[in-house]
């Protein structure tokens, strides 16, 4: 890669330190050729976005199959969405296109697709046979399956990981969107209903959001007050090297808790014809790797709190 062309696809990055390897060499580069290619047809980044939407939702349409030519194509079209995905922010970022609807839709992208992918699953595996002999069909048990992986896991996994990047680009002095629920909740109350409806309702959605991740980190909340009492909304250059010392070896595991590892996971257990084993994946590992980060996050929080001597 040329020094020229790796500087400008960094430049596309938000922080380099939040991004994962596999990101920085394969999703980013090939996200940034895509970038380029829109934007050399003035097309908009939120249409990007939308694209990359209807593909990873195709994908788990895909996934209904059991064929291997249906498990191809989905892992094809689930890696274009990927692409897509990296290159609308990146496509912001080179024109300056950032809009607020173009985070609301970013935002839901993800959510989309693994909606999507967890329901045809689902469904393609309601009529099979249970693995390890058992003579007879998952029926109920991989709804039941399916549920706690996808709506009591997954959401709560990516969410912490999410907040968790997000507090390190805003103590790294980077841009982040770390939002707090109460400025949100100000906001969509005065947000009238005749010319801005469908953002009131946007906002209540996204405050009910950013209020638990907000409920998942109580430490870090209080360290955040201590902050804000002792400084407002600036914070000191050397606390922030600190915490952000002190945290950059999660940040790992953040990453494992986004988007590559589940899908590296989901496309062996589909290639396996195995896709039950992904929502155990899901269950164990990726829980425990939540409850770890949690808890030295967390812990990291508390300590830095009692260093600033303010009581919360």
């Amino acid at each position: 890669m040329k020094r020229n062309t790796k500087a400008a696809i960094e430049a596309t990055f938000k922080s380099k330190d939040t991004e994962e390897w596999l990101d920085i060499w394969f999703t980013r580069p090939i996200g940034y050729l895509f970038a380029r290619l829109f934007n050399a047809f003035g097309v908009h980044p939120n249409v990007v976005t939308v694209i990359s939407i209807f593909l990873g939702v195709f994908a788990g349409f895909c996934w209904y199959h059991s064929s291997l030519g249906w498990t191809i194509t989905g892992i094809i079209m689930l890696m274009l969405a990927n692409f897509l995905d990296s290159a609308d922010g990146q496509l912001a970022r080179l024109t300056g296109k950032k809009t607020l609807w173009g985070r609301l839709l970013d935002g839901f992208a993800g959510d989309l697709w693994f909606f999507s992918i967890y329901l045809f699953l689902v469904l393609r595996l309601t009529p099979e046979p249970m693995p390890f002999g058992i003579e007879q069909p998952w029926g109920i048990w991989i709804w039941i399956l399916g549920f706690m992986a996808g709506v009591l896991s997954h959401p709560r996994q990516a969410a912490l990981a999410d907040y968790y990047r997000n507090i390190y680009l805003l103590f790294n002095g980077d841009h982040s969107e770390l939002n707090d629920s109460r400025e949100l909740a100000a906001e969509q109350a005065c947000t009238p209903w005749r010319r801005g409806w469908f953002w009131k309702i946007w906002l209540f959605f996204y405050q009910n959001y950013t209020r638990s991740q907000e409920r998942m980190t109580p430490s870090f909340q209080k360290l955040r007050s201590a902050i804000r009492a002792e400084h407002g909304d600036t914070i000191p250059p050397e606390l922030g090297k600190e915490f952000n010392r002190r945290t950059y070896r999660l940040l790992k595991w953040t990453n494992i808790s986004t988007f590559n590892t589940r899908a590296i996971v989901l496309y062996i257990t589909l290639l396996a014809g195995r896709p039950w084993l992904y929502f155990v994946f899901e269950l164990t590992v990726m829980n425990i790797i939540f409850w770890g980060m949690k808890a030295a996050h967390e812990k990291v929080c508390r300590e830095m709190t009692a260093k600033t001597g303010v009581v919360v």
